[in-house]
């Protein structure tokens, strides 16, 4: 089971009409929510599940810009901004802090790796810089004695997924949005060659435009209105402990391990290196489009073949929309945590930081993380279906992300001038010879 979320107030009144659906009830789709709301656009959000059910709610709650594709450090410096008074903007409580996050360097290639990035990211004026000696020991306890030097961005901070999204839909609802749970959306209604309505399993609800941000179910959702989106699955564990004395403030990752302190006292704890990536039909259908990517991480990718090859294949073809869809027979994606890889990590951040040693484990969990084959999300316009817009394939980096791309996606479905600007996010790079590939090295 995933970890316990924040339980949001569901509207039972399935809406006539609305100027915009938005489809998933993750981090993406809830900023999308409350930005259109706010602007008085009416909007009606649908999610399957609950709010934050997958991986929104799974995420390690780092909100980084450091280490970032540089395609994404304009929006993920909009999106700090908006973490940084997200709890008076939703008058809630998000559990956002700013503490800093660093990267351990084991030798000199990695202080190079991180060298470079700092170069990509100078133009921004992001203040991450290179730390050793005394300055590395007061943000990683120790670290001067077991890394050569470590990036470091003081301004990122950390939040708490199982609080932030539903706070945002709580927000959302009260500035107007209707929010929508147990109510999956199976496909839509098009008039004139564009979207006019949404189907949901509780009946239909006309609407102008769409914002499709499905995470990990985007790829299906889409193949079924004959559009193809090059997205695969890749399966991340972690572990919580019980509250620890002493502990880091400060979030930190390395080749053996990361950790970022929670609110409650205790650490969410993960590998970071390795991921593991389950084998299915479009594997192979995109093997060309995902080769470079898996080239330059081939020993941080262990490929499995297991039960998820045989639903996709005996789901793949489309479902009429008056009978039931595969939305409704997985209302939440729970996979099993690779227990041995949390286990690892905890024992190897235990060996080189005391204050972990006998941690106690209070649960693990697992998610589904949306990947594209450049590790960029694609937050687009869709050529072939005016009205639709897609935003998903974050590839690891939503949660952080996701209030300035909820805010970009409602600028495109409402043509207002982008927050940002949005080339890199196209969907269509995947088709018009662009051949996007990922930045080594973020």
């Amino acid at each position: 089971m995933g970890p316990p979320v924040e339980p949001v107030r569901a509207d039972t009144v399935l809406p006539e009409a609305v100027e915009v659906v938005v489809v998933g009830g993750g981090i993406i789709g809830v900023s999308t929510a409350l930005a259109l709301a706010k602007r008085g656009v009416s909007v009606a959000l649908c999610e399957k599940g609950h709010v934050a059910g997958e991986q929104s709610s799974r995420n390690w709650g780092w909100v980084r810009k450091g280490r970032r594709d540089p395609r994404e450090i304009p929006l993920i410096v909009e999106s700090l901004r908006m973490w940084e008074r997200m709890d008076e903007t939703v008058d809630g409580d998000t559990g956002f802090l700013t503490t800093g996050i660093a990267w351990g360097c084991d030798d000199d290639d990695d202080v190079e790796k991180y060298e470079t990035w700092l170069e990509h990211a100078r133009p921004y004026q992001i203040d991450a810089r290179m730390i050793s000696g005394a300055e590395l020991d007061r943000h990683v306890p120790g670290g001067s004695k077991r890394w050569k030097a470590a990036m470091y961005c003081a301004t990122d901070g950390r939040a708490e997924p199982q609080k932030a999204a539903p706070a945002i839909a709580t927000a959302a609802q009260r500035a107007g949005a209707a929010i929508l749970t147990g109510c999956a959306v199976r496909g839509l209604d098009r008039a004139g060659g564009r979207v006019s309505a949404v189907v949901t399993e509780r009946g239909r609800i006309r609407c102008n435009a769409v914002v499709l941000a499905g995470g990990a179910w985007s790829r299906r959702f889409l193949a079924d209105l004959g559009i193809t989106l090059k997205q695969l699955k890749v399966r991340s564990s972690c572990l919580r402990t019980a509250p620890i004395e002493g502990g880091p403030e400060a979030a930190f990752w390395c080749s053996k391990g990361a950790y970022r302190k929670r609110a409650d006292g205790g650490y969410s704890i993960a590998d970071g290196n390795v991921n593991v990536v389950p084998l299915v039909p479009d594997s192979f259908r995109f093997f060309g489009d995902f080769l470079p990517a898996f080239k330059d991480d081939w020993r941080g990718l262990k490929l499995r073949v297991d039960g998820r090859f045989r639903q996709e294949w005996t789901e793949a073809r489309p479902v009429p929309l008056d009978q039931v869809s595969p939305y409704e027979r997985c209302r939440v994606l729970d996979p099993e945590p690779d227990r041995a890889l949390n286990r690892r990590a905890l024992k190897n951040l235990s060996e080189l930081f005391p204050v972990f040693a006998g941690a106690e484990v209070v649960q693990e969990w697992a998610g589904m993380i949306d990947v594209t084959p450049d590790a960029v999300p694609v937050i687009s316009t869709v050529d072939a279906l005016p009205g639709l817009v897609v935003a998903t394939g974050f590839s690891g980096h939503g949660f952080g992300i996701g209030p300035a791309a909820g805010r970009l996606a409602a600028d495109l479905a409402t043509g207002a001038a982008p927050v940002v600007d949005p080339r890199d996010f196209r969907l269509s790079r995947f088709s018009d010879g662009s051949n996007p590939r990922p930045i080594a090295g973020v």
